[in-house]
């Protein structure tokens, strides 16, 4: 027996030297070919790898529970960049709206000239349009949904206004006068972000005034805190200055609390990426033959040599490797036995996601013909509120123009727009331009801005007079007496003639609905059909 043992030990030592000596032994690796494969309880998350720091899931809890609103915008920012879920998270609230905006004028008294209240619409339209409403309002909103605050300090020019960002890190709001928010600014910010003098006083110039004042007060400590735990170096800058936007009231990330849930995801990607790994591993296993008493056949170097064959001949294959014992020879295979509920494990870390989001999976990963209206509509109405705030913000860039009146004023208003609705406003706009509202509305809806519809109509009617050269089907909606008198052969009782009905080209029945509004049932008959 003494003997036996002896015999095998030195036969796993002459396989420890054939595989690379005793250092080879590493349980935390598994050999795929001439390759090998790390454990997969081992870093499983890439996004670790990338930042220790902001991938942590418990240091984003830590931050989310002790409201560490510098840490979350950091672990927001980085997360933007390196997650395409949380990305198009952010986009899609962010790029929601549309923010078709239009102006209209309040008159109180008709005795008004009409040219003076031309005067000041034509001056609102045009200082709203220098601003570049829509694109601006949409970049605010992305810093929104990224940061959870923006905070833009009012420039006015001579024709409308700019917002010079501030960072949202060095600001703050503790109290309102009437609706307006009193911001105020540390001026720490010039000692942290430059730091030379020169730099410093480069930069500070790029501020309004009342910046260097304050920098000035807080250089010559006159800015204690003001309570207890509070930093020094806070400066109240004028009320009504800056423009303060949030999205749900806080100034934390909008959907800083699915962070943690990616990391998740990232993890059971991680496994399932060393699962599928380990699915193409194979191992032959080479049996040694012993004789009827249980003896060795071959002494260790013969073994020795037979396992160095099978290794040299198999080396170069993928997902092979060879193992020399005395069990029976056979190719054992590493696939899982269910890799759909593997699969399903992995879609269901994903889903709670965009359920932790609020946001329906299908507006991202359409697996059916249309996503969920009703989802839609609660990203509406929670956005809602930041919209309002846009339509106040735009009414004061356009307060010049109602200082001191009480005859008339203008006032901006938003369209509920979205990418999802707004072919649908347009067209119920339309229908109520027929009964006499509004002609601009669906136009609006439609992406134009007033003054160029306004400027569009001018140019096509009165310029070009196309009003007199494309003449459109006669219907209960175009009829007048200057075309009426125009057109020959036509019957003005029945507004028949050129205004052929659909009924009449054998059109009859309901319009036939767009493939995004059918049904999948429907879909598939027509599929089977044809």
């Amino acid at each position: 027996m003494r003997n036996r043992i002896k015999e095998m030990t030195q036969i796993e030592s002459a396989r420890s030297a054939v595989l690379g000596g005793s250092s080879y032994w590493d349980f935390s690796k598994i050999r795929v070919g001439v390759k090998e494969l790390e454990d997969a309880v081992f870093q499983l998350s890439s996004l670790k790898k990338t930042n220790p720091q902001l991938a942590d899931k418990d240091t984003i809890l830590r931050a989310i529970d002790q409201n560490d609103l510098k840490t979350m915008r950091e672990v927001s920012d980085f997360f933007y960049r390196i997650s395409g879920i949380y990305e198009r998270l952010v986009r899609h609230m962010a790029f929601l709206y549309r923010y078709d905006w239009y102006v209209t004028p309040f008159v109180y008294d008709k005795s008004i000239k009409q040219e003076k209240i031309l005067d000041g619409f034509y001056n609102s339209l045009s200082t709203l349009d220098n601003f570049n409403m829509k694109k601006n309002l949409g970049e605010i909103a992305l810093k929104i949904m990224r940061q959870g605050v923006y905070y833009g300090y009012k420039i006015p020019y001579k024709n409308t206004i700019s917002l010079q960002e501030l960072p949202p890190n060095y600001c703050r709001t503790r109290f309102y006068q009437g609706n307006t928010p009193a911001v105020e600014f540390n001026m720490k910010y010039f000692d942290d972000a430059f730091k030379t003098p020169d730099q410093r006083e480069k930069f500070l110039k790029l501020f309004p005034a009342e910046f260097k004042k304050g920098y000035n007060l807080y250089k010559n400590g006159k800015l204690p805190p003001e309570a207890p735990g509070d930093s020094n170096g806070w400066y109240l800058l004028e009320v009504g200055k800056v423009a303060r936007f949030t999205a749900n009231g806080e100034e934390y990330p909008f959907f800083i609390s699915t962070i943690p849930l990616l990391i998740d995801l990232d993890e059971a990607q991680g496994i399932d990426k060393k699962k599928t790994l380990q699915r193409l591993l194979k191992i032959i296993i080479q049996k040694m033959p012993m004789d009827k008493n249980g003896d060795m056949i071959f002494d260790p170097d013969e073994a020795q040599q037979l396992h160095n064959n099978a290794v040299t001949m198999l080396k170069r294959a993928i997902g092979v490797d060879v193992l020399t014992t005395y069990a029976d020879i056979e190719v054992a295979d590493m696939d899982a036995s269910n890799s759909s509920t593997q699969q399903d494990d992995l879609q269901r870390v994903e889903r709670q996601v965009y359920n932790e989001a609020g946001v329906s999976q299908l507006l991202f990963n359409t697996d059916k013909n249309v996503a969920s209206d009703k989802a839609i509509l609660n990203d509406e109405a929670t956005l809602y509120n930041m919209l309002l705030q846009f339509e106040v913000f735009a009414n004061e860039i356009i307060e010049q123009y109602n200082k001191g009146l009480k005859k008339y004023e203008y006032k901006v208003q938003f369209l509920t727009t979205t990418t999802y609705n707004y072919k649908d406003l347009s067209k119920l706009y339309k229908e109520q331009m027929q009964v006499g509202y509004s002609k601009m509305l669906s136009q609006i809806a439609m992406g134009q801005s007033q003054s160029s519809i306004l400027a569009t109509a001018y140019f096509e009617n009165d310029v070009l007079d196309l009003v007199n050269v494309f003449i459109p089907p006669l219907m209960s909606s175009t009829m007048n007496a200057d075309i009426l008198n125009r057109v020959k052969g036509t019957d003005a009782s029945t507004g028949n003639g050129q205004g052929a009905t659909a009924a009449e080209e054998g059109k009859a029945g309901r319009k036939e609905l767009d493939d995004d509004k059918k049904s999948d049932k429907t879909l598939a008959n027509r599929e089977a059909m044809n």
